[in-house]
């Protein structure tokens, strides 16, 4: 990375990515090993790299905290805020598959949620959907959502997290393809149950975004930890987003030229290059 290029200019449209989650990011990485809790002082400076202003903070942190996301404590005199059991929980569960994230295999077969929430409850219904959706399932039919068949203990743990579990079955299902269907029949029918197409655009833009500073760093260029630190929250925050909407489909279910699998060798390879710099920066930080 250049010298001359400023703090907030990693790879990653930073800017239009909300700080909240910019702030979750940096708790799941760097909160969890303190108890899950860091100072106001040491968030604002880290958020200052990625050009957000103190009060943006500030305010962000207190709508996190009213959503029960955060909870405010002090530690030797420091004001500060701790993720709350429930966030340390979906951090825990979100691990996996943001940092191993897996390809499903036809053979494993799929996850099928069938609900049916009354139309009394529709704030129930739309968490359902939201989440189910959050998972990367795809939609079947109005009450029926499908994903493979590794996504079944996410979805158990989101459903017991949110009492949703009473208006659900669960099954493990193969698909038997129509007399005379092959396995394209399946990946048409994939089609149709996810956005592929658009899945297809947001790796493409992954790539555009994170590969410049893949391509940097293999030519030679210095790169400081604070650049780094940047870097890395740009591409934990963008893949983060992009892993749960895609659950890892199989290859052969795929489009031939699929940008997924590209973005996820990037990914492993930024990964690799930018988290122990970016964690000295935060350590350095935090010693302040």
């Amino acid at each position: 990375m250049a010298s001359g290029e400023s703090a907030g200019s990693g790879p990653g449209p930073l800017a239009k990515v909300q700080p909240r989650q910019l702030i979750v990011t940096v708790y799941g990485l760097y909160a969890r090993d303190t108890d899950g809790w860091m100072s106001v002082a040491s968030l604002i400076q880290l958020l200052a790299d990625l050009d957000v202003e103190a009060p943006t903070v500030r305010s962000s942190v207190s709508r996190l905290k009213r959503a029960g996301l955060l909870e405010a404590r002090s530690v030797s005199g420091a004001a500060g805020y701790r993720v709350s059991p429930a966030t340390e929980r979906i951090l825990r569960d979100g691990d996996p598959r943001i940092f191993a994230a897996r390809r499903a295999t036809v053979e494993e077969g799929w996850v099928l949620v069938v609900f049916s929430v009354p139309e009394s409850e529709r704030a129930r219904r739309h968490t359902l959907r939201t989440e189910l959706t959050r998972l990367g399932f795809g939609s079947v039919s109005a009450g029926v959502w499908i994903a493979p068949g590794h996504v079944h203990d996410e979805a158990e743990s989101m459903l017991a997290r949110h009492g949703l579990r009473a208006y659900t079955d669960l099954f493990r299902a193969d698909y038997l393809a129509a007399a005379g269907g092959d396995a394209a029949e399946l990946a048409t029918k994939v089609r149709s149950w996810w956005d592929t197409a658009r899945l297809q655009r947001l790796y493409v833009a992954f790539l555009a975004a994170h590969r410049p500073v893949a391509e940097r760093i293999a030519s030679g260029a210095a790169v400081t930890d604070r650049q780094a630190f940047t870097a890395y929250i740009g591409l934990l925050t963008d893949w983060r987003r992009l892993v749960y909407l895609d659950p890892g489909l199989a290859r052969e279910l795929l489009p031939e030229e699929w940008s997924g699998t590209y973005a996820s060798e990037l990914f492993d390879e930024l990964h690799a290059r930018l988290a122990g710099p970016a964690r000295r920066h935060v350590e350095r930080t935090r010693a302040r």
